[in-house]
């Protein structure tokens, strides 16, 4: 039996319509997790999760505590079968609250409002800015980090062997492309989103969500949990804020956060939420530790049907 299980979250960008509703059927520990999130929010965000439209869902304001809430559902599934104490969580981005959760460094009522609220601000910094993003494929890091600076915009993801994603205006990432395609990157792919996140950009958004982190209560987690804008593990409460705050406009550097996870000895690694973004990029990353997801009932119906988890 597995016995140094990772827990990873979920990051924006994997929702689908429907999302955790046959979770929220089975288990009456996914369905309270819905149903909290519903009244802490004061709306029904489970609805917007189960029925869509998928316009509404992945408005930032929905989808970021839609997404939270989903895989905080997933993992109160898993734990109601398999009940056991992660070695160290992790999240991708958006991600970040649920681990916190899933350690004991906030409890879910406090992420899903500072999620939504994350949102928002993020939806406002958006509209008020001409940004986008792209991915780099095969790219050197420095190379890319260079080419970046000489364009005025930032790396946005470091999220694994191969796959660099930048971020800020539209012109700054046009002539980014150009340049990299100019030093011999030739996979670059435009990326169609909303603006340019984790740049600087997103900086009237970083501001704002700093009061409201400044009132939010969060703990020194029960494990460690790695955080994205440093890439460590994080078990201090004020730096948790720090870098929560920090994280809006700052490189989330996903690789170094799922090797410091591993050099901790884990012998498995489970992704709870939607889609398998993460477990690609484990694949990635490192090939020799096992990757569950749990997304749905049918992957918790798989997970527990490989005797590893007897």
């Amino acid at each position: 039996m597995f016995q140094r299980v990772v827990f990873l979250f979920a990051g924006q960008g994997a929702q689908t319509v429907g999302m955790g509703q046959d979770l929220a059927a089975a288990d009456a520990g996914a369905r309270a997790v819905f149903a909290n999130a519903d009244a802490a929010l004061g709306r029904a965000i489970s609805e917007i999760c189960f029925t869509g439209p998928l316009e509404t869902l992945t408005a930032s304001s929905n989808c970021q505590p839609a997404i939270t809430v989903t895989s905080l559902a997933c993992l109160a599934a898993f734990l109601a079968k398999r009940p056991l104490t992660p070695v160290a969580c992790a999240g991708l981005s958006l991600g970040e609250y649920a681990a916190l959760v899933a350690a004991g460094a906030m409890d879910a009522d406090t992420a899903v409002r500072l999620v939504a609220e994350r949102g928002k601000l993020m939806d406002a910094a958006c509209r008020a800015s001409a940004g986008t993003m792209a991915a780099v494929l095969n790219g050197d890091p420095d190379l890319v980090a260079k080419i970046c600076a000489e364009a005025g915009i930032d790396v946005a993801n470091f999220n694994c062997p191969g796959q660099i994603v930048i971020s800020g205006t539209k012109d700054g990432v046009a002539q980014a492309i150009d340049a990299l395609k100019a030093a011999g990157v030739s996979r670059v792919i435009p990326l169609t989103v909303d603006g340019a996140f984790h740049s600087r950009l997103m900086a009237p958004a970083a501001t704002a969500f700093g009061a409201v982190l400044a009132g939010a209560t969060i703990h020194a987690p029960a494990c460690p949990v790695a955080q994205n804008v440093t890439g460590t593990l994080v078990t201090d409460a004020a730096a948790i804020r720090a870098n929560l705050a920090a994280q809006i406009t700052g490189s989330v550097r996903w690789e170094s956060c799922v090797r410091t996870i591993l050099a901790l000895g884990a012998d498995a690694v489970i992704e709870f939420g939607p889609g398998q973004v993460l477990a690609g990029f484990m694949k990635r990353i490192d090939k020799t530790v096992p990757v569950f997801n749990v997304g749905s009932q049918a992957d918790l119906d798989k997970l527990l049907a490989d005797p590893r988890w007897a």
